[in-house]
């Protein structure tokens, strides 16, 4: 496989995918089920870049989910207007301040050529990185136990093909415990004949538009 000219070639069409936005809700709704009741308190992510699936919004449904879930009395757990009133007063305060579950967004660390994770939450404060990708600026750093990785495509057993830099296979080397790794993507980007080289880690969950691509 010519992985550049695969790469390339789909890049491209994803751009160029006339139902992107469908593909996206379906994909927002397969990774909301696929993370209920996953008891991880920190997941990473990625500020979506070339047309590439967006985890944001689900992520923070989640967050803002565990917020709720942490604060609302057991009481009102059942569906009743006390209930109601009470989850409308409490969406209106900071979530990410209130909610026990983290979300972090990369950034690169140019001298190891990895990246370290730093909290992000609707708002926060963005400067770009060396790439031109935005991150976010002055927040705490975190240490995912998931970790959300944009696919241009994948293949069989698990495999990913990324942008060709290197960064989640060197990050996920220095990582410890290692996290849950899950790729996310367009169903366009399956390749049948994908073959990993040998520095390639196969990714524990493969999640796409059609729903569960692989899983361990």
């Amino acid at each position: 496989m010519d992985k550049a000219a695969v790469r390339k070639a789909l890049i491209e069409q994803r751009l160029n995918l006339p139902d992107r936005l469908q593909r996206a809700d379906l994909l927002q709704r397969v990774m909301r089920i696929w993370l209920f009741n996953r008891p991880d308190t920190v997941i990473g992510a990625y500020w979506p870049i070339k047309g590439e699936f967006d985890p944001l919004p689900a992520l923070y449904r989640w967050q803002e989910d565990a917020a709720l879930n942490s604060e609302l009395p057991a009481a009102h757990h059942a569906n009743e207007p006390a209930a109601v009133d009470y989850a409308s007063q409490v969406a209106t305060e900071t979530v990410a301040n209130r909610s026990p579950c983290k979300i972090g967004l990369p950034v690169i660390d140019k001298v190891h050529k990895t990246l370290t994770f730093h909290t992000w939450y609707p708002g926060c404060p963005m400067e770009e990185d060396a790439y031109g990708i935005p991150k976010p600026k002055d927040t705490g750093v975190v240490v995912p136990t998931l970790l959300f990785v944009p696919c241009v495509g994948f293949g069989p057993n698990g495999y990913r093909l990324g942008y060709g830099g290197g960064f989640y296979d060197r990050t996920l080397a220095t990582l410890q415990p290692r996290p849950t790794t899950v790729g996310l993507g367009y169903s366009n980007g399956w390749q049948e004949d994908f073959t990993p080289e040998s520095h390639d880690l196969p990714l524990d969950a493969i999640l796409s538009d059609t729903g569960v691509i692989w899983q361990k």
